[in-house]
């Protein structure tokens, strides 16, 4: 009986993901509060990516200082492929105009643009959309218009992942209501409070993307969201099932969720798209739901503030770019019991250095944690092959063998044995009795495997930047060729007008020489120019989700930048044979 019993256990066991930790919740400080809205703040801090070292990023600001903005006003234009607008969060005049710079601790501020408030209430809104008669494509650029990325952590933009489900065919939208770290609760008021953006967002996204099913999977510690959302699936246009999951650390990653609630395993190298899922947050549905049916852009976001430091905790709703000591003052912040700081959960989080650090889209939560709550770790001790990390492990990997490859330097063994399946989630660090950061030591393993690569790849990258050149100097001369053909038909054309009774003979003269046969071959080449420049996007879409070492993405970003050379040149080309072709 005992042998069947532990046999019912073992399969049980492997019908869930594996793994994973019980930390101490820590949600009571806020989970009842509600979300309640701080005083706007006096003035706010957007930050942009300038392009160095990431030009996929890049936004460059369309404002100047002095300037007169209101709130949902763009500031800021999106120019990588992978980059955002941003929109002023509050209404009132640009202060500044700050270009990134080095940190004191080193590293890189991000260039900024900063606006004074005017307290007034005054906002600018796009026109709302009826997004059920609204195409997909519609849709998916009214998320691209306001701005809004991921706000699950990692802040991937919206649009994208919106439109490569719909290019993949997928065929359920997950919703992540898991919220698994400690402390943190803005996910499960957003769903108390507004369960009808949330599954208006869903719905939308499932039109967007053709989804034929809704899943939404919530732990059983939020009765109160999983009660509200359950009254109004009812509503929703497609198929949809709420899953109450049981609590453990980190149910809420996305390989995770995916696997518990449809049993689909990712490999390491696969996103969700490639089985058939997308997945968004509660958060990210809500800004969705507004931006389409209220015209409203990314501003602001829900986040919790927690922490025995502060005398309020709670939920707030804070417009994007408000410093952090803005919040936590708001929130009662004692000065004399403040350790440190926690920008997200306890787990994944990471301290900050300076409160005038303002949020932005990705600011889930902030702990102001006293030394008693969340104390420094002891120093780390050698690994005493204890095993505790392996069981812990949510993605069913050996830390501790992982580990010893990576200290000797063996990055390929670690490789080899799953580093990159390893999610980081700090499950092993928890239990770990030598206090050893192995989490910290696997992103680091995979940063110089990345690094590896990417120096071995230099030739390759080097190659793409002659073709970069070569497609723009071919561009300039087919755009040149266009314009000197549209020249040419006006000085024909004046001729014409000059003498009308020699334009007959002139006409059969010039008559424009691009065959049926030289356009249509024209046309096709531009076809596969398009195709071309549509993979080239492709492809650095999933590097960034995949988090790709930088290099790598620069050099997608080359090659991106040669196709959508080679497609202007096809452009031009195509147009000057017509304009020979229509020559009288």
């Amino acid at each position: 009986m005992a042998v069947l019993e532990r046999l019912w256990r073992s399969l049980a066991a492997g019908s869930r993901p594996a793994g994973g930790v019980l930390p101490p919740t820590r949600k009571s400080q806020t989970r009842d509060l509600g979300i309640r809205t701080p005083p706007l703040p006096a003035r706010v801090t957007l930050l942009l990516e300038d392009g160095r070292d990431q030009p996929w990023r890049e936004v460059q600001p369309i404002v100047k200082p002095g300037q007169y903005v209101r709130a949902g006003e763009p500031v800021a234009r999106a120019v990588g492929h992978l980059a955002l607008p941003v929109h002023a969060s509050i209404s009132g005049h640009v202060s500044a105009l700050v270009p990134g710079h080095e940190a004191d601790s080193g590293g890189q501020h991000p260039p900024a643009v900063v606006i004074e408030s005017d307290g007034s209430s005054q906002h600018h809104w796009l026109p709302p959309l009826d997004w059920q008669g609204a195409a997909p494509g519609e849709i998916i650029q009214r998320i691209a218009d306001a701005g809004i990325a991921g706000m699950g952590g990692g802040g991937f933009p919206a649009h994208l992942k919106v439109r490569a489900a719909r290019q993949a065919g997928v065929d359920t939208l997950v919703v992540n209501a898991a919220e698994c770290e400690p402390y943190l609760s803005a996910d499960d008021q957003t769903l108390r409070q507004h369960t009808d953006q949330v599954l208006s967002g869903a719905a939308m996204v499932a039109h967007a993307t053709g989804a034929a099913s809704i899943v939404i999977g919530i732990e059983d510690d939020k009765p109160e969201a999983a009660s509200a959302v359950r009254a109004r699936l009812g509503e929703l246009p497609c198929p949809a099932r709420l899953e109450v999951i049981p609590i453990r650390y980190p149910s809420g990653g996305e390989r995770q969720l995916i696997e518990r609630l449809l049993g689909r395993r990712l490999a390491s190298d696969q996103l969700p798209v490639d089985a058939g899922v997308l997945c968004h947050n509660p958060g990210t549905l809500a800004a969705i739901h507004d931006a389409v049916a209220l015209g409203k852009p990314m501003i602001e976001r829900t986040l919790t503030l927690a922490g025995r430091a502060l005398a309020r905790p709670g939920n707030v709703t804070a417009r994007l770019g408000t410093a952090i000591e803005h919040l936590l003052q708001d929130a009662g912040l004692d000065r004399a019991r403040l350790s440190r700081v926690i920008e997200g959960g306890p787990m994944m989080g990471q301290a900050i250095s300076s409160l005038d650090q303002p949020i932005t889209q990705t600011t889930n939560g902030l702990i102001a944690a006293d030394a008693a709550e969340l104390p420094t770790p002891p120093p780390a001790r050698p690994c005493i092959r204890c095993g505790d990390c392996q069981p812990a492990c949510p993605a069913g990997l050996a830390p501790q063998q992982l580990w010893w490859h990576a200290q000797a330097g063996e990055d390929h063994k670690a490789e080899a044995n799953g580093l990159f399946d390893c999610i980081e989630c700090g499950a092993c660090d928890y239990v770990c009795p030598s206090h050893l950061p192995l989490a910290n030591g696997f992103g680091e393993a995979k940063q110089r495997l990345r690094t590896a690569r990417a120096e071995s790849a230099r030739a390759d990258q080097a190659r793409h930047r002659f073709e970069a050149r070569q497609a723009r100097e071919q561009r300039e001369a087919a755009e040149r060729e266009a314009r000197r053909q549209a020249r040419r038909q006006a000085a024909t054309r004046r001729g014409q007008e000059r003498d009308a009774s020699s334009a007959k003979d002139s006409s059969a003269d010039t008559k424009g020489t691009a065959s049926v046969a030289d356009v249509r071959g024209l046309r096709i080449a531009q076809a596969a120019a398009k195709a071309a420049a549509r993979k080239a996007e492709k492809a650095l879409e999933r590097a960034a989700q995949q988090q790709q070492s930088a290099d790598v993405l620069a050099d997608l970003e080359t090659q991106l930048d040669t196709a959508r050379q080679h497609l202007a040149a096809a452009d031009a080309r195509l147009k000057a044979a017509r304009q020979e072709e229509t020559r009288p």
